[in-house]
């Protein structure tokens, strides 16, 4: 980030301010605006065209972010004190003279907060770490010179609270400042909950789901993370909006209720046989619930196959005695 806020900066230093290649004979032309990363504005940064000459001090810079105006007519003088002897104004009564700075705002410094912090733990996504200063300032001005005007020094991070206090340096005109930031930083995740309450036996529709960012140690466990894990699903009770959606409250849709009619079906090679019997549990697709055998009442295993249909596990020796029909 350092680095294309000082690509930033040259480019603000270069755009508008550039000139045509100089012709050996041109006279010096006095400009209007001036751009200087530098202490002191020199004949050259005032003219173009400025030869020999151009390197010789003029003038003091404004702060560094800031902006000066100087009398066109005086900085003439000065320009031919110093050995430009053509110097002139050129028509101008003023030159505003602006020095560059690497502007820094509370949004950037979080992100190199966020930045270092990710850093010191690679468990962690830095895209979904939230960072939220509490204790910095609205805008740092640094040397546009320096490639990484902000070097954090020590990071001081506790992970469970969010809590930080980072002790920086910033580079400045002369030498560095130090800087005390502090905030919180805590990992988030997003977590799906229903925008509408779902009612037992509802089946779930994705427009039913939005979602809600929470930090990740408070999410509870099983909570439902994406859509694709719940989507036509069955509620298993009643479920209240805006509240973390958990896998467990949710059933693929039951195909077979408690004390239903099934049809129970064993097949061996070459041989198909069915019976009736009543379902003693409910039951979705997949599911083993028991049934019993409505002439015999003997009770075994089944696994659910469809709507009203059970299968009865092929390792059971007592499948046989349920069956009434052969087809």
């Amino acid at each position: 980030m350092m680095k294309q806020l000082r690509k930033a900066a040259w480019a603000f230093l270069l755009t508008g301010f550039a000139c045509s290649s100089a012709f050996a004979g041109d006279p010096p032309v006095l400009r209007s605006q001036v751009m200087t990363l530098s202490e002191i504005v020199t004949v050259g940064d005032f003219y173009s065209n400025a030869g020999a000459h151009a390197g010789k001090p003029l003038f003091r810079s404004p702060d560094m972010g800031t902006s000066g105006d100087v009398a066109a007519n005086l900085v003439a003088e000065r320009a031919r004190a110093a050995g430009l002897a053509t110097a002139g104004t050129d028509g101008l009564r003023t030159v505003t003279v602006h020095r560059g700075a690497t502007k820094i705002n509370k949004e950037q410094l979080a992100g190199l907060v966020k930045n270092a912090l990710a850093q010191r733990n690679a468990a962690i996504d830095q895209a979904s770490l939230e960072v939220k200063l509490l204790h910095a300032p609205s805008r740092i001005l640094a040397d546009p010179k320096v490639a990484d005007p902000v070097r954090f020094e020590s990071i001081e991070w506790a992970e469970t609270s969010g809590r930080f206090i980072i002790q920086a340096s910033v580079s400045v005109e002369h030498g560095t400042e130090q800087l005390t930031l502090s905030g919180i930083a805590q990992e988030m995740v997003d977590v799906m909950v229903l925008a509408q309450p779902l009612r037992r036996g509802d089946l779930l529709k994705e427009e039913d789901l939005t979602n809600i960012r929470m930090v990740r140690s408070s999410v509870p466990a099983g909570a439902v993370l994406s859509p694709e894990e719940i989507v036509g699903k069955e509620a298993r009770t009643n479920i209240r909006a805006n509240t973390p959606l958990s896998r467990r409250t949710f059933q693929h849709p039951v195909l077979v209720g408690r004390g239903d009619k099934v049809t129970v079906t064993f097949n061996m090679p070459g041989l198909k046989l069915t019976s009736r019997a009543k379902a003693l549990d409910d039951g979705a697709k997949g599911d083993v619930i028991d049934v019993m055998n409505l002439q015999s009442r003997r009770i075994v295993p089944a696994i659910v196959t469809s709507r009203g249909q059970v299968r009865v596990q092929t390792a059971n020796p007592v499948v046989a005695s349920l069956n009434s029909e052969t087809n």
